[in-house]
């Protein structure tokens, strides 16, 4: 039977974005074939002694055969305070995976984002690589996966960089039980050119059941860029708490 997820995300706590998007949380596990997907939209507006305003939107498409996934992501962020951005980060992702065997699958993608607040005006990646899955079990899921990408950015100081990164990641999902589950990420992205030039990002969520569609969950994000844009910090992290309701 066809299953289409629809979520709407509610997010209690904001934080700095990453700039590496995590994959590995937003597939979406299913036997069936076809078509899933999940839509995110969240407004809220404050009003004390300065205006807050969070404007969010995430769609998730995927298209599943025997042999292929097609994983199409669009992610829009926008926090305003008294006419400061203090998040305003655009990223639209698009993913294809090959199942040469069950554990060995080849990874093709590219990606575009804009992340204004850390002064990058257009970043384009196009990469391929391998996916390896470590386990069968259902409720401890391991992947290892590696990947060679070209980068092209564009900074809001008029700056250019061209080259190629080493995509690699190691993830993981743990289910005990019917009522929590934990899934982690962790990217490391050096340059080819210069292994001292390298990105490292972790994201590690947390989520229970609170009943057949409704669970709570939180994230904490971290990341780390040894070369990033001048005056925006290394290290960056958020911590993200929120409620889904999901049915399908």
């Amino acid at each position: 039977m066809k299953k289409t997820l629809f979520s709407l995300v509610f997010i209690l706590v904001y934080g700095v974005h990453a700039q590496i998007l995590n994959i590995e949380a937003y597939r979406i596990k299913t036997d069936t074939l076809g078509w899933a997907g999940k839509i995110g939209l969240n407004f809220s507006l404050t009003k004390n002694t300065k205006s807050l305003i969070n404007i969010g939107n995430q769609t998730h498409i995927q298209y599943k055969t025997p042999k292929t996934l097609t994983l199409l992501l669009g992610q829009y962020n926008l926090l305003v305070s008294d006419n400061n951005n203090l998040i305003d980060k655009t990223v639209l992702h698009l993913r294809y995976n090959y199942y040469f065997k069950p554990r060995f699958i080849g990874e093709w993608f590219v990606q575009g984002q804009r992340n204004a607040v850390s002064k990058i005006q257009f970043r384009g990646l196009a990469g391929m690589g391998l996916r390896f899955k470590l386990s069968k079990n259902d409720h401890y899921r391991y992947y290892l996966g590696t990947t060679a990408m070209f980068e092209h950015e564009e900074t809001t100081l008029d700056t250019t960089q061209e080259l190629w990164r080493w995509s690699n990641y190691f993830s993981f999902t743990i289910i005990p039980n019917d009522h929590v589950s934990l899934v982690s990420t962790t990217y490391y992205q050096p340059a080819f050119s210069d292994f001292s030039d390298y990105r490292i990002a972790s994201q590690n969520t947390l989520y229970f059941n609170i009943s057949k569609h409704l669970s709570f969950k939180t994230a904490f994000n971290y990341t780390y860029d040894s070369s990033p844009v001048i005056n925006i910090p290394k290290t960056q992290y958020n911590l993200i708490s929120g409620v889904i309701y999901a049915f399908n």
